[in-house]
């Protein structure tokens, strides 16, 4: 399983940040890759994505949450992942955002491209494009 934990800060108050986040149909706009998410009920999502070049989807659970805190998660089914994103309170109108995705790599493909870092890349250009996105609301 591939462990990546990267940290982003963002010029918002945790609450904005937090409230962002927890917004997660609105991660197509700045996650590689994500194509949908669909939030079926205060727990679980249903995600469709693109990896490696294949459209994959899998359910997933939030198991932690945390107002203005913390937020974890878990796949049920399809591909193999889990994580969490903290929110840490800098100053009035900074946060620190801290994401650690685990996942399991499927595939000769995949498994290539863990190797040569490229979930470490993707994470950092999702919290780049989300430092982008919510300094622009």
């Amino acid at each position: 399983m591939a462990t990546v934990t990267k940290t982003v800060e963002v010029p918002v108050p945790v609450r904005e940040a937090y409230n962002q986040w927890t917004q997660f149909e609105s991660f197509p706009h700045f996650m590689e890759g994500v194509e949908e998410i669909h939030q079926l009920d205060d727990k679980r999502l249903h995600w469709r994505a693109k990896v490696a070049g294949k459209d994959v989807e899998w359910d997933a659970e939030i198991t932690e949450q945390i107002p203005d805190t913390r937020i974890a998660w878990r796949s049920l089914d399809g591909r193999s992942n889990a994580g969490v994103v903290d929110f840490h309170r800098i100053s009035d109108g900074v946060t620190n955002i801290s994401l650690q995705i685990d996942a399991e790599p499927e595939g000769l493909v995949e498994s290539v491209g863990d190797r040569l870092g490229f979930l470490d890349r993707q994470v950092e250009g999702d919290l780049k494009r989300f430092k982008e996105f919510i300094a622009e609301r």
